[in-house]
């Protein structure tokens, strides 16, 4: 498949897959309640032809707006997140289609007549590179809103996987590549990279263990029954801080309930056990699936119980890649091509698997589900490596920095076409409404 096919196929199934989303909802869920961690679908999906119109048609064309009037309504530097739910500033559903259909034409049409230099190739990778963020913000928001499981997801698996998974790997004390190169030739195509990755870098690593598998349900159920949320010698000033704070605990399914937390936050306990709830069902928790939805204070917390520890990034990017100067340079666990058979992505298993399923996308290490399933955090903030430069857009990373801590791999509602080893995704702390869980790894001796 030569470079024009590529961005087409991945143009096309981008704009599909968003169409799926905001189709499937009907007219009255796409008004969702206001929450801030989501954003209405209709405006996600304007926002997205907005960001094609302006870093593609205008930076490389100098075309004028489709609707000039509108540009400040999709910008989401000029608009407060708040008023995304504003129905008298925005176009109905059928002219925000028609608008993003328009676009999405456009853009098709540059790609098959336009010549495809290095800079077209990367600003039009970008655009839809950045759509498909929006792709897992539309299936996180089903989630939080109470919403049905997106189209195109499987059943839930019959079987576990095989047990002897479990434990910790020993990875090597050695010098490991950490990041994408900054100037390579390939920057456009083969090297494709955001601004936090670059530019890579060599580093000294000590002999550590990790985790071969995410914490599971069944694991972090043992910590909720041992009083963990109510002993503050296991939580630090931060968590301490979260864990007083009241909220919402039933937002999307039911009347508001407010209180502390006590548990994970879409967990209840009920005369027959303890449940989860997975979009707009309430299920038996598996024991055997991992523990999502928690945010960096209680991973943090649960380390403490355990005797454990949250990995640094580059911890957790070594255990994923084993890359080293002088090899060959590993994007995946498993090697440099992407094979999406071998990860829960794209929205398809929704982290409904035993945390031992899927060895094929096994890590040199043996470590288990390192891309796709959920986001991991680790226990570094979300700064930018030496020599770092502000990439085509500039809030790309920027305003993440300094307040927000790292997490790695993706999850199951991350598009795999996006994803590498050396993705860096940035997460408030007090996040729990995204697919976010972690792995541990022993103390250091």
């Amino acid at each position: 498949m030569d470079d024009r096919d590529s961005l087409l196929q991945a143009l096309d199934d981008t704009h599909h897959r968003m169409h799926q989303l905001v189709r499937d909802l009907g007219d009255e869920r796409l008004q969702v309640p206001y929450h801030p961690g989501v954003n209405p679908p209709l405006w996600e999906f304007g926002h997205c032809a907005f960001f094609y119109e302006v870093f593609v048609r205008k930076a490389l064309d100098g075309v004028a707006s489709y609707d000039p009037s509108m540009d400040e309504i999709w910008d989401s530097f000029h608009l407060d997140h708040e008023d995304r739910w504003r129905a008298d500033l925005f176009p109905g559903k059928a002219d925000t289609l028609r608008y993003v259909d328009a676009i999405h034409q456009a853009i098709r049409q540059r790609i098959l007549e336009q010549p495809l230099t290095d800079q077209a190739h990367y600003l039009t990778k970008y655009a839809i590179f950045h759509q498909n963020m929006h792709l897992e913000s539309m299936i996180w928001c089903r989630q939080t809103e109470g919403y049905p499981v997106p189209p195109g997801s499987r059943p839930e698996p019959t079987a576990s996987a095989d047990p002897a998974t479990l434990g910790d790997v020993e990875i090597p004390a050695g010098r490991y590549t950490i990041g994408m190169p900054a100037h390579s030739p390939e920057y456009a195509r083969r090297d494709f990279a955001f601004d936090n990755e670059k530019p890579g870098f060599e580093v000294d690593v000590p002999a550590f263990r990790i985790a071969r598998t995410l914490v599971s349900n069944g694991d972090f159920r043992r910590f909720v029954e041992d009083g963990g949320y109510l002993r503050p010698e296991f939580w630090t000033q931060g968590g301490r801080k979260w864990l007083a704070t009241e909220q919402d605990l039933n937002f999307g399914s039911g009347a508001l309930q407010r209180g502390t937390p006590t548990h994970p936050y879409y967990w209840r306990k009920t005369d027959g056990g303890w449940e989860e709830r997975h979009f707009d069902q309430w299920r038996p928790l598996h024991d055997d699936y991992p523990v999502k939805h928690v945010t960096y204070w209680e991973a943090e917390a649960y380390c403490r119980w355990a005797g454990r520890r949250l990995p640094s990034e580059v911890e957790w990017e070594v255990a994923a890649l084993s890359n080293r100067p002088g090899e060959p340079h590993r994007r995946y666990p498993w090697g440099d091509t992407l094979d999406s058979s071998r990860v829960d992505m794209d929205g398809t298993g929704l982290a409904s698997q035993p945390v031992t399923a899927l060895p094929g996308g096994d890590s040199p290490f043996g470590c288990r589900q390192m891309l796709g399933t959920l986001w991991e955090w680790t226990r570094d903030q979300f700064l930018p490596y030496d020599g770092f430069a502000i990439d085509m857009y500039p809030f790309m990373s920027t305003l993440q920095f300094g307040d927000h801590k790292v997490t790695k791999g993706g999850s199951c509602g991350t598009s795999s076409r996006l994803i590498r080893g050396s993705y860096r995704q940035a997460y408030l702390p007090s996040r729990h409404d995204v697919f976010v869980g972690f792995r541990t790894c022993a103390l250091d001796n």
